[in-house]
């Protein structure tokens, strides 16, 4: 309960940041599933900012939906540092907004493999102040590793806006 209430804090707090920039979200991810644009529209008036997200699970999503290059997917791999900053581009571009936040990663509890184990996430943020990833490795369930990568994802968006 107290990493929900502190999420929110969180989220306001984006949101406020949004807001006094005159800034607008969309969001593109993969193994988060729609949860941080859950966790964003959770907060009243988040229209005023957010636009919305593409939840592109699939490869063919990415491509086709994202305009992910296919050779970025082949060369890189989904779960990749590049695959995440394009997907955050794409959806910038795709929904016209200001800021684009990405998340790319393996959930569990399966589909590891030693050199992009179970719980490897890669979040990214594109905006007007430049691009940023960061890659983090998640340690608990499916359901943690989906939540402790929606959370990081919200706190690089917040650490970004603050610049």
């Amino acid at each position: 309960m107290a990493a929900e209430q502190s999420g929110e804090c969180l989220v306001e707090r984006i949101g406020a940041l949004l807001v006094g920039k005159g800034w607008t979200l969309a969001t593109a991810e993969s193994c988060t599933g729609g949860l941080i644009s859950h966790l964003i529209t959770n907060v009243p008036g988040s229209s005023a900012y957010f636009l919305g997200g593409v939840v592109a699970y699939a490869n063919k999503t990415k491509e086709q939906v994202l305009g992910v290059r296919r050779e970025l997917l082949i060369a890189h791999g989904a779960v990749s540092r590049e695959v995440a900053l394009a997907m955050a581009q794409a959806v910038r571009q795709l929904l016209g907004a200001d800021v684009g936040l990405a998340a790319t990663g393996i959930a569990g509890p399966s589909g590891g493999t030693p050199q992009k184990p179970v719980g490897m996430v890669f979040i990214a943020v594109s905006g007007p102040s430049g691009d940023e990833v960061q890659q983090l490795l998640a340690t608990f369930d499916r359901e943690g590793n989906k939540r402790s990568s929606a959370e990081a994802a919200l706190k690089l968006l917040a650490e970004k806006l603050k610049h």
